[in-house]
């Protein structure tokens, strides 16, 4: 138990610990240059050589699944405002300052966002990486590649663009260009179907090489953006989209996998990609329709804190 948990801290703390500790020295156009090659060259990347190693006979029920955790998530998210505006009103949970409606609205968006969209791709496959064996990675593949189209260009702007203060125009059709645009969706197409080709080997291990390279990149890069951060603002939400996100809604999953009879290292991918921390791409999202970037960024940070809380709790009741 302790030995896998140190291979499965490690990297995270060693990447994303270096990040925080250089974020200092680091200028925004470097981020930006850094987030741009992982999102057009280095994601594609792992997720085509993922995808080469990647049996596709799990194609329809991985996706089903990721989708009903994603709908799962904003149930549970939507209950719980509902309670608490019941027991308190929104405004006196937020800083103590007079709110309009539409900031109570956008403030309710970013809890949502907060407590559904998780950073399957950089940390997800990072965890599933270390402890889970290869021949589960189609799962965690599958499961990182659908949150991400599904919940990242679909689900989530659709809540950002409805709960947003900002107006913006958000046509169906730019919807679909953005998700058949997307490197990675194409990425890991090409790797389910070229399976059958096969590379020299010192080229097979570059690209398993590459992979790492490019999560400890993703993980610097997390690292940056949290030792950017100046303020901690709406904490009291925040620590509540933080608990759905990465203690309740992984339980959930946890126990509703068992009773469908869904064990082992399958259910542990399950647990760990849905108990994620929060994703960075809500704060892309909060500037375009201009959301809640406090209650965002405060998630982001807490919903890490609690990822090494939980996961020796999910190894115990899940593996």
């Amino acid at each position: 138990m302790i030995d896998t948990l140190f291979h499965a801290y490690t990297p995270l703390l060693i990447w994303i610990g270096l990040g925080i500790v250089l974020s200092g020295f680091i200028s925004p156009m470097f981020l930006r240059f850094i987030g741009q090659g992982l999102y057009w060259v280095g994601v594609p990347l792992q997720l085509l050589v993922l995808a080469r190693h990647t049996s596709s006979s799990q194609g329809g029920l991985v996706p089903a699944i990721a989708i009903a955790i994603l709908l799962l998530s904003f149930i549970l998210a939507m209950v719980t405002w509902w309670v608490f505006q019941r027991l308190k009103p929104p405004e006196n949970l937020l800083k103590e300052q007079s709110l309009d409606i539409s900031a109570i609205k956008a403030t309710l968006g970013s809890f949502i966002l907060a407590a559904i969209l998780g950073n399957t791709g950089f940390v997800g496959l990072a965890l599933t990486e270390v402890l889970t064996s290869p021949e589960n990675t189609d799962w965690s593949v599958l499961f990182s590649v659908t949150t991400n189209v599904v919940g990242t260009y679909g689900i989530a702007v659709l809540i950002a663009s409805y709960f947003g203060q900002k107006e913006t125009e958000n046509h169906w059709w730019m919807q679909v260009r953005d998700i058949v645009t997307v490197p990675s969706l194409w990425s890991f197409f090409i790797g389910l179907n070229t399976q059958f080709i096969e590379l020299p080997a010192v080229v097979e291990s570059a690209l398993d090489q590459a992979v790492w390279v490019v999560i400890a990149l993703a993980l610097l890069l997390v690292g940056f953006r949290l030792g950017k951060m100046r303020s901690l603002g709406s904490l009291a939400i925040a620590t509540i989209a933080s608990t759905i996100k990465v203690f309740i809604v992984p339980l959930l999953v946890g126990l509703i996998a068992t009773y469908f009879g869904i064990t082992g290292e399958h259910r542990l991918v399950l647990v760990l990609m849905s108990g994620t921390p929060t994703g960075l791409s809500v704060l892309i999202l909060a500037e375009v329709y201009d959301l809640d970037r406090d209650l965002l960024s405060s998630s982001i940070a807490l919903t890490f804190i609690g990822l090494f809380l939980a996961l020796p709790l999910w190894l115990v009741c899940f593996r």
